[in-house]
């Protein structure tokens, strides 16, 4: 009876242990969720909710998010891009035909596909898109998600926001619409999983009644900051919450990092980050969602850190560009005037240098310094200007018409009858020579 005991006891201890070991493994696969396989794909959804080259910095950032998915294998059929698209071409744009996200960057314009534009970036199609219903799109490509049950869905959105809406380019986004079209997906089971990334201010507003049941994990900058300001093209060129992940996402192996480390490295150096949802999903690989998983990781790049983002609050950019542009006009006014004023100051001290030179007589450097004679020696006066003009200054440039007023001590010079030849070699010695003597016309 004892032997029996003991070994029906032996065997429940191994039950019981096989049982937690179970509970385990459903816990830790619970926390951290397998990759998406082969047989899912990954759908991308970009979008810049704004217009107008003071906004510069959200289409740029919808650019370079572009050019992250794509060289990470995602091909262009899978991904959905909304964008007004009035860089490239702007009147403002010094490169026409190029965007760029940080100072001193590449173009993240090139190769962007057009599939929403211009008035076709609104709220409707933006939640059509999610939805897969490309009945209800209007104006643009019609490309919408297609994507099924086994597939990834990564949405990134930097726009110009306010509690509960997120603003497009002419109509706003509203949180329960939002919310209302992420229910729709998960009841059809048009996801396995999906992550949201939103800039903009207020966006955390977007994301309070997100479920943590329905595998979508969010994370947004609750207050937007613009940063790179651009002197060249007077406007900022990223948003720094954006340009946080996606400079992360170019630096390092996409299948290594995982959105935790993403969010944290954000959260670093951004103010106010949140996150939102089912948070396990942070611990998915980066590549789970910006990239393809059956293709090799994009290489990661090297950037140059800039050490001074200069931070504004997003809705403070107007008037932030107004006044660096209203502060750069007066500088350069300021330093043309000064240019202008030493460049008559010179004039004067080379024509008195002159006259003193060819007179050796300061008594009657004064008169003809400031009183225009009658006597007119034509030739001499010709000679005189021409090689004024070539030695000294031509006044053929706007900045030099001044001096045209000061060839009068040429004439009153040639009138009072003094040599030529000593004219015209005292002007070349002051001017190009530049000694303190004379010793010309001796």
């Amino acid at each position: 009876m004892t032997t029996k005991r003991n070994t029906d006891g032996h065997w429940e201890r191994i039950m019981l242990t096989l049982t937690l070991l179970g509970l385990s493994i459903g816990l830790v696969a619970n926390a951290f969720p397998t990759q998406n396989s082969g047989n899912g794909k990954n759908w991308v959804v970009i979008v810049a909710g704004s217009k107008g080259w003071h906004n510069y910095r959200h289409q740029a950032d919808a650019c370079h998010a572009y050019q992250i998915v794509h060289k990470n294998g995602i091909p262009d059929e899978q991904i959905v891009v909304m964008m007004y698209d009035d860089l490239a071409t702007n009147e403002q744009n010094l490169t026409p035909g190029v965007v760029i996200n940080r100072p001193n960057g590449t173009n993240v314009y090139k190769g962007v596909p057009k599939d929403y534009t211009r008035n076709a970036v609104t709220p409707d199609n933006f939640l059509a898109v999610l939805k897969g219903d490309s009945a209800s799109t209007k104006q643009g490509s019609g490309k919408v998600l297609k994507s099924g049950p086994n597939d990834h869905v990564f949405v990134y959105i930097s726009a110009r926001g306010a509690p509960g809406l997120l603003a497009f380019p002419n109509d706003e986004l509203y949180a329960d619409d939002l919310l209302d079209v992420i229910i729709y997906m998960h009841k059809n089971k048009t996801y396995k999983k999906m992550v949201f990334y939103i800039d903009a201010c207020d966006s955390g507003s977007m994301m309070t009644k997100l479920p943590d049941d329905i595998n979508v994990y969010a994370t947004t900058a609750t207050n937007s900051y613009a940063c790179y300001y651009d002197e060249k093209r007077k406007t900022y060129l990223g948003d720094w919450y954006s340009v946080n992940w996606m400079e992360n996402s170019d630096v390092e192996d996409l299948s290594k990092e995982t959105l935790m480390r993403q969010f944290k490295v954000v959260q670093s150096q951004t103010r106010h980050v949140m996150q939102f949802g089912n948070k396990t999903l942070a611990n998915m690989k980066v590549k789970a969602f910006q990239g393809n998983a059956n293709a090799r990781p994009a290489p990661p790049m090297t950037l140059q850190p800039v050490l001074e983002p200069g931070l504004i609050p997003s809705p403070d950019v107007p008037m932030a560009i107004l006044n660096r542009t209203y502060s750069s006009a007066v500088a350069l006014y300021l330093n043309k005037l000064r240019s202008h004023l030493k460049g008559i100051e010179q004039l004067k001290q080379k024509m008195q240098k002159v006259v003193q030179c060819v007179t050796g007589d300061n008594r009657e450097n004064p008169k003809i310094l400031s009183v225009k004679m009658d006597r007119l020696q034509q030739q001499c006066y010709k000679d005189a200007v021409s090689h004024y003009k070539k030695h000294c200054f031509s006044w053929f440039f706007p900045e030099h018409e001044y001096y045209l007023r000061d060839l009068y001590t040429l004439f009153n010079l040639c009138g009072s009858g003094y040599r030529t030849d000593c004219i015209l070699m005292t002007i070349e010695k002051v001017c190009l020579v530049e000694e303190t003597g004379c010793g010309v016309c001796g």
